[in-house]
């Protein structure tokens, strides 16, 4: 592994965590961020943003190296839209579906395979 630094305009992911304070999901939302960092290493940043009303959302966007406007982010889970917790699985493979699509999960997605 080295230390060079990327080509200018290399996109890196980044995830925002959303999560309701009120309703003390804090732990629940660092858990995930340490699932995606675990499972994607080139992740740019994770962020996790307290909030308020029930809100648990996961989003992710690429931000260029360079000056680039970065696109709208892309909601991967939202608590409200898609009905509670994502299991972790889903939440990995809909993250790999936006920065890697090509790239085997393993496990995951063999689970995927066998109907889990």
């Amino acid at each position: 592994m080295t230390d060079a630094h990327p080509p200018p305009g290399t996109r890196f992911p980044r995830v925002v965590i959303q999560f309701c304070t009120q309703c003390k999901w804090m732990l629940r939302a660092a858990y995930f961020a340490q699932e995606l960092l675990s499972t994607f290493p080139t992740l740019g940043e994770v962020s996790l943003q307290p909030s308020t009303g029930g809100t648990f959302t996961v989003s992710v966007s690429l931000h260029a190296a360079s000056s680039a406007p970065a696109p709208a982010p892309q909601t991967l889970w939202d608590r409200k839209r898609d009905g509670g917790f994502p299991e972790t699985k889903e939440l990995k493979r809909r993250l790999r579906d936006v920065i890697e699509p090509g790239r085997d999960l393993g496990h995951v997605d063999r689970g995927a395979a066998d109907g889990e």
